[in-house]
């Protein structure tokens, strides 16, 4: 189980997602340019943080470290919501959805809409 994320992790992990192979000064400026202004120790330490939660990897070219995300952010999504699950719903999806459509966060349309496409998978398919 990875540790949570603080706001400014999912920030440069939003950008890495976006952009693989991505440079410290890089990340830096599109936080910056997104009126987030960082100075490049605080996004090399943000980085290192996240790759020893085990979200980036990286690789060396020269001097300069190459971050990207060690998993898909569908993947870590997932991972979140079955902790969510496990935690908050004794493990029922059926709660957690039950629960969202009564609180107006999804209407049942979207559900068998949601059911439907899910429906048309190819058993063993992603």
């Amino acid at each position: 189980m990875r540790k949570r994320l603080s706001e400014l992790e999912q920030l440069v992990m939003d950008y890495v997602w976006r952009n693989p192979g991505c440079t410290v000064s890089a990340c830096r400026d599109a936080l910056s340019a997104a009126d987030r202004p960082l100075k490049e120790t605080t996004v090399r330490t943000l980085l290192q943080r996240l790759s020893q939660k085990g979200y980036v990897t990286h690789k060396v070219d020269g001097r300069t470290y190459l971050y990207r995300a060690s998993e898909p952010r569908t993947n870590v999504a997932a991972q979140a919501a079955k902790q969510i699950i496990d935690r908050f719903c004794g493990g029922s999806l059926e709660e957690l959805l039950v629960g969202m459509v009564d609180n107006d966060m999804v209407s049942r349309k979207e559900l068998q809409q949601l059911a439907r496409r899910i429906g048309s998978k190819k058993p063993g398919g992603k």
